[in-house]
């Protein structure tokens, strides 16, 4: 059984090579994620080459998914053994450079956050080291913010920083995104994904600088990462404007709590399906292999249920970045997902999700096309796209029979290789219904797809060599041209 939902690998420096590369496209890549936290331009680049080289070698649509770093908020230098703060003790923190006058006898804690005294008022809340360490904001002056310790522990030098409700006046998008991303879009990523969103202005400040930077390629699909409460207030408006969403539980898991962080997830899910749009769910899915050859019990069925709540990919952070089992990770996750597949109709979200009624009337299409897919006789659904959108339509219906998606365009080809249960195919254009038949059959016999006579539903937009929108379907057995 084809697997349907897609997963998403992040490269680095334990996968960037080739052997280990070729290892993980064979386990099931679908996406490669270049995480620009870390590594240089070159490292990235080398990445790129190599992914695109192995793609066109084995034939099989890897996309690239270039996630921008976005705001860090970090500690500052620190001694190197640390600063040990206890329990009830006051410190003081600022982000002033050079750092303001402190009585001796204070902890002094330098913050590598712009403006961060304009953002904290009294009762604030600072998170450090992935929430391990706890602030609570007694005073702020100009220059510095004393706080009181909830939580201690030792902090050291540039360990990250939450502040859970603080109004952070600065962009989602930073001067080194920026420089990031003329990068990427030199590289022809197939998505690019921004960090900490909070509302859709965010995306579409991004995409003012897709079109600034190269208009050819404004139409690059932009994933919201969702890290930040304020992105989930906002989810509607978010996802009127972004291609899809990343469902960051890291971060959210600190800036809100723990325990609703399963909520959001569903939440994010149930509304990314209904508006239309990609979704990946993310961040320590198979965490404990980073350091061992399998994962805990709790992490394969925490894989098991983003796939029955809706996912169109699941995804790999350390794990197949920096982890000792980049391999082993992804035939994990592989596993993990197709056994999930086969229990999909008791476990799953439903029949299939409602979408969004003001998307276009290529809904009505593919609407029909999943109740005709219901029929025994039918063997699968193919779909001529050039932009891939009819076929992300398409799959947000979940029919029970694989998707092909035909397209004549090499961006659409790897891009669509994130959107579940579906089969990119690269074909010459078709200028006729004839024609497009004979393209189809020709393909699925070249490649055996399906069985010579068996039924397969057919989408495309008429006329043929316009490309339009999805407005007609038909029925055709396999080899009857």
């Amino acid at each position: 059984m084809e697997r349907k939902a897609k997963i998403v690998a992040t490269i680095g420096p334990a996968s960037r090579n080739e052997n280990i590369l070729r290892r993980i496209f064979d386990a099931g890549l679908d996406v490669a994620r270049l995480n620009f936290s870390h590594g240089t331009h070159a490292d990235h680049e080398n990445s790129i080459s190599l992914i695109r080289s192995l793609s066109k070698e084995l034939g099989k649509p890897v996309a690239i998914l270039q996630d921008l770093q976005g705001p860090k908020l970090r500690v500052g230098i620190l001694p190197e053994e640390g600063v040990h703060l206890k329990t009830g003790e006051n410190v003081i923190l600022s982000s002033q450079n050079p750092a303001p006058d402190i009585h001796s006898g204070s902890i002094f804690i330098p913050m590598e956050i712009p403006e961060f005294e304009k953002s904290m008022t009294r009762g604030c809340r600072i998170l450090m080291d992935d929430g391990k360490l706890e602030l609570q904001v007694v005073k702020v002056s100009d220059d510095v913010v004393q706080a009181s310790v909830v939580i201690g522990g030792t902090l050291f030098s540039r360990k990250g920083v939450n502040l859970p409700g603080a109004d952070l006046g600065f962009a989602s998008f930073t001067e080194k995104d920026r420089i990031d991303l003329e990068f990427g879009l030199k590289q022809k990523v197939d998505f690019i994904a921004i960090s900490f969103v909070r509302a859709a202005r965010d995306i579409i400040m991004l995409r003012e600088a897709i079109n600034e930077m190269d208009p050819s390629l404004s139409e690059t699909p932009v994933i919201a990462k969702l890290e930040r409460p304020e992105a989930i207030q906002n989810l509607h408006e978010i996802l009127h404007v972004t291609d899809g969403v990343m469902v960051a539980r890291g971060d959210l898991g600190v800036e809100t709590s723990p325990s609703d962080v399963p909520i959001m997830q569903k939440t994010i899910i149930r509304e990314a399906n209904r508006h239309a749009k990609l979704v990946i769910t993310a961040t320590q899915m198979l965490d404990s292999m980073v350091t061992n050859p399998r994962p805990t019990r709790a992490e394969a069925s925490d894989v098991a249920n983003a796939v029955f709540d809706g996912s169109d990919a699941v995804m790999l952070s350390a794990e197949s970045a920096s982890g000792l089992y980049p391999v082993e990770s992804v035939i994990m996750m592989d596993q993990i997902i197709r056994t999930a597949e086969e229990h999909f109709d008791e476990w799953g979200f439903g029949d299939h999700v409602p979408i969004d009624p003001t998307h276009n009337s290529a809904i009505a299409i593919t609407r029909a096309v999943y109740e005709i897919s219901k029929d025994p006789e039918i063997a699968g659904i193919v779909v001529f796209t050039l932009s891939g959108q009819t076929a992300i339509l398409m799959a947000k219906t979940r029919p029970k029979v694989p998707i092909l998606a035909f397209t004549p365009n090499e961006s659409t080809y790897q891009r669509l290789s994130l959107c579940w249960g579906t089969v990119p195919e690269l074909v010459p254009f078709a200028n006729s219904v004839e024609e497009m038949m004979q393209i189809l059959d020709n393909r699925i016999l070249e490649k055996q797809l399906f069985k010579p006579d068996q039924q397969v539903a057919v989408i495309s937009g008429l006329p043929v060599n316009a490309m339009k929108t999805a407005n007609f379907t038909l029925l055709h057995r396999i080899g009857q041209v």
